[in-house]
């Protein structure tokens, strides 16, 4: 069996819109079986979702969804790569619906396009097996419980005959491991095929991660422009060899200073990294460079996946109010200095949990009760930002109002007042024993 190219046109949601479009026509240049994957989908965009469809039941998927795929959909298609994203987010049919749509907004057709479901388990959660981080189920209401699903759903459905499937909750590398899976015919048996594949999806998951992206420090790791900077594709082959490389842009940079970075990113323990479909092991691994922009990785290997799934559970988080004003010129601190003494004076007395940053000068590095100090410049450009999380929405406007407030009430010079108030997420963390999931895949298009 001939090796599966594999590629990544997103890693979260925000990501470049115009980044897939290099991708899929250096899989196309490339010759060979393919996949597309995108991965949109991180802890709290999830339970926006949920808050999203609660006022609009079209809405709870990627809200780029359509920017994503329009310059890519018709090439795919065309080419015979299956596209494969967790774009369904809360509301993977609603996904689909859109996808179908701009497909014959683009005469292309109706696709056949599968969702996975199965994630949400909100109604298992009173079951006594379940084991809470902080080990008690949280207080406040819940407004979202996903468990994270495997890859075998999504090569069921690509086997199945689908052109584009839409997962919700997912492991990110089930992604790729996904197409693999199909590619190759693997079962959940093949320990060490299903951690090669793991390591190919957590490779891509992060998109521009392992292309130079987030690794870029100017004179000590320098990445060619980073503005046109390529995403990546991993070439998987049946021997268990992955070879990273990138699309075919002018920015970008795969070396192995930024596959090993990647590898180790997000892992605990580098000999048991769990995934719903197996352990991986990476503690064998080694990644070498072969050619510009090229690297192969090698020596992955896969234990007996964990009895549980993670499932991650929002929860309602109450309201952040936020507020910023700035302060210029001599004596620039002492002013904002004054300015945070009065904000703490009158929000004080407010039922918040307050927190007063001069940023630009200590807010990345302090605790929330401003206990680092240490000598700061007098003068320059000083930011304040008041932050206070409260229960109701009304409370935390009272505390964001009081910055807007300082344009005469405080000191001499403030400007550039934004306030904004925010409804809040919270999330924890579970272990769910697999039988009270069910994952399942249905086929919403022809």
């Amino acid at each position: 069996m001939g090796p599966l190219l594999v590629g990544n046109g997103a890693g979260f949601s925000g990501d470049r819109l115009d980044a897939a479009e290099p991708v899929v026509r250096t899989l196309i240049a490339r010759g060979g079986p393919a996949a597309m994957t995108f991965e949109t989908l991180a802890e709290r965009t999830l339970a926006l979702g949920v808050l999203a469809r609660e006022t609009n039941p079209d809405a709870g998927h990627e809200p780029a969804l359509v920017p994503l795929l329009r310059p890519v959909l018709g090439l795919c298609l065309s080419a015979g790569i299956p596209i494969v994203g967790n774009f369904g987010a809360a509301n993977p049919r609603g996904a689909a619906a859109a996808i179908a749509r701009l497909a014959g907004e683009l005469g292309l057709g109706t696709p056949r396009i599968a969702v996975v479901e199965g994630d949400d388990v909100r109604d298992v959660l009173d079951d006594p097996r379940i084991v809470w981080e902080g080990s008690a189920r949280p207080a406040r209401p819940i407004i979202a419980a996903n468990a994270y699903l495997g890859a075998f759903p999504i090569a069921a459905a690509l086997r199945a005959g689908a052109a584009i499937v839409v997962t919700g909750r997912i492991a990110d590398p089930a992604l790729a491991l996904g197409p693999l899976i199909a590619h190759f015919g693997w079962n959940e048996h093949d320990l060490d095929a299903l951690a090669v594949g793991t390591l190919a999806g957590h490779l891509l998951e992060c998109g521009a991660q392992v292309t130079g992206g987030y690794f870029g420090d100017p004179g000590v790791k320098d990445v060619p422009a980073p503005e046109a900077i390529g995403f990546p594709i991993a070439e998987v082959a049946a021997d268990g060899a992955i070879t990273v490389t990138k699309a075919d842009t002018p920015g970008g940079l795969v070396d192995r200073r930024t596959v090993t970075e990647q590898i180790l990113y997000e892992v605990h323990d580098p000999a048991a990294y769990l995934t719903p479909d197996v352990t991986l092991d990476i503690t064998g691994v080694t990644v070498a460079e072969t050619a510009p922009d090229t690297v192969v990785v090698r020596g992955a290997r896969g234990h007996a996946r964990p009895p549980t799934l993670k499932a991650t559970v929002s929860t309602e988080g109450g309201f952040l109010g936020e507020g910023e004003i700035s302060y210029a010129g001599p004596n620039a601190l002492a002013r904002a200095r004054l300015a945070a003494t009065t904000l703490r004076a009158r929000v004080g007395a407010l039922p918040v949990r307050l927190r007063i940053d001069l940023l630009g000068l200590q807010a990345v590095l302090d605790s929330d009760e401003g206990a680092r100090g240490g000598p700061l410049a007098p003068d320059g450009e000083v930011r304040v930002r008041l932050a206070a999380l409260a229960e109701d929405r009304a409370t935390a406007e009272a505390a964001a109002r009081e910055v807007l407030s300082l344009y005469c009430c405080g000191p001499a010079g403030g400007g550039g007042v934004r306030t904004a108030v925010t409804r809040r997420v919270a999330t924890t963390s579970a272990l769910v024993p697999r039988d009270l999931v069910a994952p399942r895949i249905a086929m919403v298009s022809p």
